[in-house]
């Protein structure tokens, strides 16, 4: 008999196996470019559900984090030739460097001021994004970053966008897997049910918030460094402050604490904007209320909503 971790990385790499599919799939490029965004997201709304998910720790700056990592491999390639490969790495070294310098103090806060705390620094990030203009572009952006491209035109800007976006994410979700099923995993669970019980365990709380804190930021600032050469640019916009808290939103929508609740969370962001375009002004609207009937009638998330289903079919035919 396998074992449930074992059963999760195998049910991860099934997945990650038929997702490759997609170029081969996908009818035209803008639907190739949609998975790569998703992809993305993926890594954003699963690194936040882990920090607030299984540490406890809530975050209004996940959003800044990525548009530091953006801006530090868009800056790169663009003022300093470096490779937009190696800039992908520079971006998650720039948010982990950040988190580190302003995590230790930050992270002694709790609750709402936490929040507060964190917030405060996305609105850093976010003023410094648009008045740092011959680095930034300001409120115009960041325009010319070179895309992700492999030499002599083996595959298409697309293509290696993608494959590029597939490994990240998959490296990235096989990690938190790992992590959440360790014995750290559980420490975190420890500190979120119960701070002052899990100190009084042994375990350095303190320490370990810092850490996933880093981790998690790290992660943002590659799907950041991600961001900026698929799209070639980047503005101020898409770190800001609404961002941040349309992540924490995206993941309770998806599932709080659920491995899985960051995939219909990603899809949801990924595509809302496609299907409510036309709505134009009511997007908003729209929007609040899919995320509020989610919250009402399924508590867990939209993970959770198949197990709910089949709990409902199980109750209506019992014998079936």
């Amino acid at each position: 008999m396998s074992s449930p971790h074992s059963a999760g990385r195998t049910g991860l790499l099934l997945a990650w196996i038929a997702l490759l599919a997609l170029p081969f799939l996908a009818p035209n490029e803008h639907v190739l470019f949609l998975g790569i965004q998703f992809l993305i997201n993926l890594i954003l709304l699963a690194s936040l559900n882990t920090l607030m998910g299984w540490a406890g720790q809530i975050s209004l700056c996940h959003a800044g984090f990525f548009g530091l990592g953006a801006y530090a491999s868009g800056i790169a390639s663009t003022k300093a030739g470096v490779s937009p490969w190696l800039g992908l790495a520079l971006a998650a070294m720039v948010a982990g460097l950040i988190a580190a310098a302003v995590g230790r103090p930050a992270l002694r806060l709790k609750g709402h001021t936490l929040a507060m705390a964190t917030l405060g620094l996305n609105s850093i990030l976010s003023v410094l994004f648009t008045q740092l203009v011959p680095l930034t572009g300001g409120p115009n952006g960041l325009l010319g970053v070179p895309p992700l491209s492999l030499p002599d035109d083996v595959l298409t800007t697309a293509w290696s966008t993608f494959l590029a976006a597939w490994i990240a994410t998959g490296i990235v979700l096989l990690a938190l897997l790992n992590l959440i099923q360790s014995r750290l995993g559980r420490a975190l669970g420890a500190i979120a049910f119960n701070e002052t019980a899990a100190a009084a365990a042994g375990i350095d709380a303190s320490q370990l918030k810092l850490q996933v804190f880093v981790l998690t930021a790290g992660m943002a600032g590659l799907a950041g460094g991600l961001y900026v050469h698929a799209n070639q640019y980047v503005s101020p916009e898409t770190s800001g402050t609404s961002v941040s808290v349309l992540l924490v939103a995206m993941v309770a929508i998806g599932g709080w604490g659920r491995y899985w609740g960051a995939v219909p969370a990603a899809l949801v962001m990924t595509l809302s904007p496609e299907f409510l375009q036309e709505a134009q002004d009511a997007e908003l609207l729209l929007f609040g209320v899919l995320m509020i009937s989610v919250l009402l009638f399924f508590p867990g998330g939209l993970v959770a909503v198949p197990g709910a289903i089949s709990r409902v079919c199980a109750r209506l035919l019992p014998n079936a």
